[in-house]
């Protein structure tokens, strides 16, 4: 970040130091909650503080104003500490109108604030929302602390005499509004967001100077009212020296994948078909076109999946990207990736399924489509990111095991981590190792006696030469036909078919060798040893150091490899009486391990669309370890 902000100091006797908070800004998909949201988790990175934020957006596309179904909600934990999740419960619930209060309600700490906006619980909004009675009058909100501002009404007032804005456009700004109270009451300087919107809106500057009067009027609303006796203030966060950014896990990928084309010294392509909720990472490659990167939108999954298999057969660094619906459609073309045995690199954000399903939550349950959704016997590489700013070290060593392999290489990320936000500390490229890659040459035609070019004879780590079409003496026959060993001419001898079979599984099983060993996050061995993937990693770990300071033996271990899996995996499992795997998903890694490795497995699903809270996670382990 270029820019590094300073809270201003507390005031002695008007703020209360606190370790850590978490805000939930919810209210109708066009509130502009998602803004707001990014805006405080933007401020609270500069200043300093650990973040980890969750976005959660409306399944329907424009689901009716006002309803359930159309709440869109962000929330942030900003501390002083290191953080793992985005929290269990929120402190203060920011409610722009009667859906987001009832949507949102459930997950506010029984002493939390409900900060609302009660322009808009009328009558016809109370109905929209569920409700009988209005809940700001019948003392349903029990215990927690209610502030009842007409948001509404002061913020037109605020952006009287604007030329060029109608009140349609004057409403839009009250999100600032709400933004401006947030940040007096948690001591957040303004100027970020202003610079912010005055960079997003240069051309129109009538709306600049609507949002930073509602910025500007929210915050002098929070020192003129008597209704908040106390600021609170959150310290710095104690993080490793470096230079840091905000970072999404699309974002995160994105910048893995022209890093990894760089590090090869090679053209990246992306070909994509967009999809909820991998959209962002085409988005985002669009726009680093100056890294000799080529994006291209396909007309569907199929056809991008085919591009893919056509930029990496001509030497691309080769990627596209998906969901789970999108991986079903590109089943067919990745088993012919696997075939002529091409490197790429796929990337899956998981979201709730089947069919359509849940576009804008989170899941986990493509894990057993991308190991064995494929007609035949095609095994291929598979790794999960663990944060968001893991994104970007997993897509790196995707393709550095895509080039080694000489193999697609699917990583499977998910909405939680796709979606979510972190510090992310900006690695130094110089630093990175290089991924080698290399290319058969010829100049001419082989000489007397020479052997002909093999495009299917084996390295030492079963990977075959990756040839270049149309380089003179590498010409090769290539296709989805069983092929003969070496040569790769057509055969349908049933021992040739056999040996590819086997030596296209052996080199998957070989990238054991160089992907790092499991770590145990605990005890070596004891009662229990839980095991996580993916975007689970932050609430198992929290969960688990909660269940080792109150002195129970259990252990974690977070898996980012998930085909091969590390090669001391089963080692660490025969360390403990029992395993214990929470994922959100009816039981899909619980399955593949008990396969692997022959012991019982206790399966924690959970197939809602929302992450784990790490209290759901404690009662798992205090259930398996009675």
């Amino acid at each position: 970040m270029a820019e590094t902000l300073t809270a201003a100091p507390p005031q002695v006797g008007s703020f209360e130091d606190l370790e850590s908070v978490v805000i939930r800004f919810a209210g109708d998909s066009g509130d502009g909650m998602q803004l707001t949201g990014t805006q405080f988790t933007d401020t609270a990175a500069i200043i300093g503080n650990d973040i980890s934020t969750m976005p959660d957006f409306p399944a329907e596309i424009r689901a009716p104003a006002g309803t359930l179904a159309g709440v869109s909600g962000y929330q942030v934990h900003f501390s002083s500490q290191d953080i793992y999740t985005p929290g269990d419960a929120a402190d203060v619930l920011v409610a722009m109108n009667p859906a987001a209060l009832k949507a949102c309600l459930r997950d506010l700490k029984p002493d939390g604030f409900v900060i609302v906006n009660e322009d808009e619980f009328t009558a016809g909004n109370l109905k929209k929302a569920g409700y009988v009675d209005n809940p700001l009058d019948d003392g349903s909100l029990g215990s927690h602390k209610l502030f009842r501002i007409p948001l509404t009404k002061l913020n037109r007032a605020a952006l009287t005499g604007i030329e060029g804005l109608n009140s349609k456009a004057i409403d839009r700004s009250k999100n600032m509004f709400a933004l401006g109270l947030t940040f007096w009451i948690y001591d957040r300087p303004l100027s970020a967001t202003l610079d912010w919107v005055s960079r997003q809106f240069k051309a129109k500057p009538e709306v600049i100077e609507a949002n930073h009067r509602a910025l500007h009027a929210g915050y002098h609303f929070g020192e003129t009212t008597e209704a908040f006796q106390v600021r609170y203030h959150v310290a710095p966060a104690s993080l490793p020296s470096g230079t840091y950014r905000k970072i999404t896990g699309n974002e995160a990928t994105a910048m893995g994948l022209v890093a990894a084309a760089r590090l090869a010294d090679k053209p990246l392509v992306y070909s994509s078909y967009p999809i909820t909720p991998a959209s962002d990472i085409l988005h985002s490659l669009a726009a680093l076109k100056h890294f000799d990167v080529r994006t291209a939108q396909l007309e569907d999954e199929i056809a991008a999946m085919g591009s893919t298999i056509g930029a990496a057969f001509g030497g691309a660094f080769a990627a596209t990207g998906t969901s789970g619906p999108g991986i079903a459609l590109k089943s067919e073309a990745m088993n012919l990736a696997i075939v002529l045995e091409l490197p790429m690199v796929i990337v899956n954000v998981q979201r709730g399924g089947p069919s359509t399903g849940l576009p804008t939550k989170t899941e986990q349950s493509d894990l057993l489509q991308v190991l064995f959704g494929r007609n035949g016997e095609s095994p291929i590489p598979v790794v999960a990111p663990a944060t968001p700013g893991d994104c970007f070290d997993i897509t790196v060593e995707a393709f550095r095991m895509a080039v080694r392999a000489m193999t697609p290489v699917v990583v499977l990320s998910d909405g939680y981590l796709a979606n979510g936000s972190e510090p992310w500390i900006v690695p130094d490229p110089s630093k990175m190792e290089p991924i080698q890659v290399s290319h058969p040459v010829s100049f001419g035609p082989p000489a007397e006696g020479a052997p002909d070019f093999m495009p299917y004879q084996r390295d030492a780590a079963g990977g075959r030469p990756w040839a270049i079409p149309g380089t003179q003496g590498l010409e090769h026959r290539i296709g989805g036909l069983s092929k003969e060993p070496g040569t790769g001419n057509v055969s349908y001898a049933p021992e040739h078919h056999e040996q590819m079979v086997a030596e296209r599984a052996a080199k998957v099983a070989r990238l054991a060798e160089i992907i790092p060993p499991a770590e145990a996050h605990g005890p070596e061995s004891g009662e229990l040893l839980v095991i996580s993937w993916g975007g689970t990693y932050g609430s198992v770990r929290r969960a688990v150091e909660d269940a080792q300071a109150q002195g129970k033996s259990v252990a974690h271990v977070h898996l980012r490899h998930l085909n091969p899996f590390p090669a001391n995996l089963k080692a660490i499992m025969d360390g403990f009486q029992k395993i214990l795997v929470p994922e959100l998903n009816g039981g899909q890694l619980s399955f593949v391990l008990q396969g692997r490795f022959g012991r019982p497995v206790i399966s924690a699903p959970k197939v809602q669309g929302q992450p784990y809270k790490i209290s759901e996670l404690a009662e798992h382990i205090r259930a398996a370890l009675a």
